[in-house]
């Protein structure tokens, strides 16, 4: 039997997540020491689920309150070898590439500062995720001003000249 289930990340709303999956236990230090390196004095939480051997909820991080708001998603999520990175002070943008990067992470599913719902299937042998919703349903095609706002806000961030 397979069982479907659309489970709500529970973040604030300031925070930023990046959900991904991979496949060895060394994840959680390496995934530390990436966002440490690329970002110093970031402010995150990580945990990842193991899947084979004692099957835990691993995590480290910076910030406890990230760490166990990370932990208890990937508990809720509790699909075999994923991931998820809770971020406080800083966006995806600054730590994507070099997460990708790490040897054991096989893919990427989100990286959001949205509301998301991770979209799991359960079978007898455990869960796996299927994809993501990501924010809301779109409302129109952007306008003049529109553009307008978006080339400022980049710049305003910091991301553009």
């Amino acid at each position: 039997m397979l069982e479907f289930k659309a489970i709500k990340i529970n973040k604030p709303e300031e925070v930023n997540l990046i959900l991904g999956q991979s496949h060895f236990i060394k994840t959680v230090e390496d995934l530390y020491e990436v966002l440490v390196n690329n970002v110093p004095g970031i402010k995150f939480g990580l945990a990842f689920v193991e899947s084979s051997g004692a099957c835990k909820i691993r995590s480290e991080g910076t910030d406890s309150a990230l760490q166990k708001l990370a932990q208890e998603n990937a508990l809720n999520i509790g699909a075999g070898h994923s991931f998820i990175i809770l971020i406080g002070n800083a966006y995806p943008v600054n730590v994507l590439n070099a997460v990708k990067s790490v040897p054991e992470v096989c893919s990427i599913y989100c990286a959001s500062a949205n509301p998301v719902e991770v979209l799991v299937a359960e079978s007898e042998m455990g869960k796996g995720i299927i994809g993501v919703i990501d924010g809301a349903k779109p409302k129109g095609v952007e306008d003049a001003q529109d553009k307008q706002w978006r080339h400022e806000l980049l710049r305003k961030i910091g991301y553009k000249r």
